[in-house]
Parts: structure tokens; C-alpha cells; sequence
């Protein structure tokens, strides 16, 4: 496994509406692999290979991550945001960030000490209002590098932990991961269908680049890349788990944007038990991917499913994926796109 791409990838910054940074990146990495490739005006990067049919087959993979946004300075150049995506306050504590100004500084979150909390306080549940960033600049200092609207990134290395990867935004780093390395496995390959490599924006923020995306292609089949819930820890139930780290990727049956296509989910079902590839049926009750918009974005519907990442502490400051699982997907997404035809 390339562990420098997949570390670079989860470090560059991206949040959501402001992943210039990180399409430079990916549009780097795959260029030399493709026929073509742009960046649309909502920001999606199409990269597109010419297939033997004028049939269109679209991969998408959301490449913003979560993250915030200055919404305030106070006048002692303390720093007051709201989210860009989901997150758990709880998990925000005394973190670092990184506030992307006129130059990239770093920041900690604060909030009310606990030795200063009435019980009363103590017991409250701890809201994102509650914090605030700390740049240990005064507000003169402040406002010659940050302004409202600066959007703001989780500071974290990514690491190799056993037979693990641990770091910020393997939601969905991880999945732009495996679509580069399938993009490169299909560099000599004849693909049965126009095939359209899409890397997304503003997933986070309710599947916007998605839908955009899904609009102008117009796909007869389309997959999406993203991770899921493995909640495979002390505490869990198994009917809780939804996946497990290292039991394969996740063949999404449905979440709560979209019902895939059973044809489809069979074809996949029956690729990777052929090539022996282990795979998880996955059903996540809570939470969409951009699975949703591929489906109903497209005149008549297109036939649409997706390949689902397991991962343990999903939208918490740092993430963790399984190597094997990381391997299989790129397995079983290189032999699905090789044969779609068959469907």
C-alpha cells in the first residue's frame, strides 16, 4: 500500500466548499491515468476514460472533508465558528486546528475550564457554541491574517497503528485513496463503458457536488465510494456494529438516502465471492452518502450502489480504517469497473 499517498491525502486541507487544496493533489496524481480531465463549476474534478460503448458508468468519491468556519473575532482576537459537516463536541476539546487565512496558523480549541463549572455546568451537555479558538495572537494581530468566512481544518498527523491507519478525514480520504489506485490499475485497461472518475465537493454539507455532478453526466450506473460505521467496540451489540474492521468492504444495501439497486448489489456480491475477495452486506439506518444523488439525479434513475469503507470513530478528530480492507476495495472497484458491461 502507498502509505505516503494515503498520508498526504488525509493531511492536505479540504473542508467543505474550500477543497482547492486537496483537487490540486488528486488532479496531480491521476492526470498522466486518464483521458481527460476537469474541474466542473461547483468544484467536482471529472477525470474520464473512453470506453469501448458510449454507455456512461460513474465512480464517485467525495474528496471534502468536515470542518468549520469563522463566523466572529472578539476584541481580544479570540475566534467564535460554526460547523462545515457534522461533528461530536465532545471530541473538540483542547484540539488543535488549523485556520486557513492569509497564511495557515495553528489554533486550539478552548472552552470553560472545569474547575470554574457550577455543578450545574458540569452536567450540561457541551454544545459547539460552547467553544472557541484560541491563536494566542492579539486582534490587531488577529485580523491581519484572518477574516469572516476563513474556513478552519482539524490538525492531525495521519499514522500507521497496527494493522490499522489512524488520522483526520479518512472520511473520505480514504475512498479518494482507493479510486486513485483503482484509476491507476485501469491505466492499460479497455473499460466496457465511458467511464467517469468523479471526485466531489460538499458531501458533508448535504451531497451538493453530487447532485451536480450526477446532473451533468447522466450515468447508466453509478457507484459511490465512501466510508460507513464500524462500531465494532467494547460496548457494542452486534445488531449496533453495521460493519466490522477487516471483515472486507462494505456492499451497501441502503442507507437513509437511497435503497441501491439489487441487481446491482448482486453483481457486486457475486464479483467478489468469485475472486474471493470477503465483503460485508451493509446497512446504515442513520446518515446518507452520495449513493442518494447518483440514483435520482439522472433522467429516469440510474442504476446506482456503492462500495462502503469500514471505520471506527467516524466524524471524530481522528479516524481509523483496516489496511485489508483498504486492499480488497481496490480489488473488488477494478474488477467491477473491468466488467459493468456484465451486469
Amino acid at each position: 500500500m502507498n502509505f505516503k499517498l494515503v498520508k498526504k491525502l488525509s493531511e492536505t486541507a479540504g473542508p467543505s466548499g474550500f477543497e482547492h487544496r486537496i483537487r490540486e493533489v488528486i488532479s496531480n496524481e491521476i492526470s498522466s491515468y486518464v483521458d481527460s480531465i476537469k474541474t466542473d463549476n461547483m468544484g467536482n474534478l471529472i477525470a474520464f476514460k473512453k470506453g469501448k460503448s458510449d454507455k456512461k458508468f460513474m465512480i464517485a468519491a467525495h474528496m471534502d472533508e468536515i470542518g468549520f468556519i469563522v463566523t466572529h473575532i472578539d476584541d481580544k482576537g479570540f475566534l467564535k465558528f460554526t460547523t462545515l459537516g457534522g461533528f461530536d463536541p465532545k471530541t473538540l476539546t483542547a484540539q488543535r486546528v488549523i485556520v486557513h487565512g492569509k497564511k495557515d496558523v495553528i489554533g486550539v480549541m478552548g472552552a470553560k475550564p472545569i474547575h470554574v463549572m457550577t455543578p450545574e455546568e458540569r452536567e450540561k451537555k457541551i454544545t459547539i457554541k460552547d467553544f472557541f479558538i484560541d491563536l494566542g495572537m492579539e486582534k490587531s494581530d488577529v485580523e491581519k491574517i484572518v477574516e469572516i468566512g476563513t474556513p478552519i481544518s482539524r490538525e492531525r498527523e495521519c499514522i500507521e497503528m497496527g494493522n490499522c491507519i489512524n488520522g483526520k478525514s479518512l472520511d473520505n480520504r480514504i475512498a479518494v485513496f482507493i479510486l486513485i489506485e483503482t484509476i491507476k490499475n485501469l491505466k492499460n485497461k479497455e473499460l466496457p463503458f465511458d467511464t467517469y472518475f468523479t471526485f466531489t465537493v460538499q458531501e458533508e454539507v448535504g451531497l451538493r457536488g453530487a447532485q451536480v455532478a450526477a446532473l451533468n453526466i447522466q450515468p447508466d450506473v453509478a457507484i459511490a465510494l465512501d466510508t460507513t460505521i464500524a462500531y465494532d467496540v467494547p460496548g457494542s451489540s452486534p445488531q449496533e456494529q453495521i460493519t466490522i474492521l477487516g471483515a472486507g468492504p462494505g456492499i451497501k444495501i441502503m442507507d437513509s438516502s437511497v435503497i441501491c439497486n439489487t441487481n446491482l448489489v448482486a453483481f457486486m456480491k457475486n464479483i467478489a465471492t468469485k475472486n474471493k475477495i470477503p465483503f460485508q452486506a451493509e446497512i446504515m439506518q442513520g446518515g446518507g452518502t452520495d449513493t442518494g444523488m447518483l440514483q435520482k439525479m439522472v433522467a429516469g434513475g440510474a442504476i446506482a450502489g456503492a462500495v462502503s469503507i469500514p471505520t471506527r470513530h467516524l466524524h471524530q478528530v481522528i479516524e481509523s480504517v483496516h489496511k485489508d480492507d483498504v486492499e480488497n476495495s481496490i480489488k473488488l472497484l477494478t474488477l467491477i469497473s473491468n466488467s459493468i458491461d456484465k451486469l
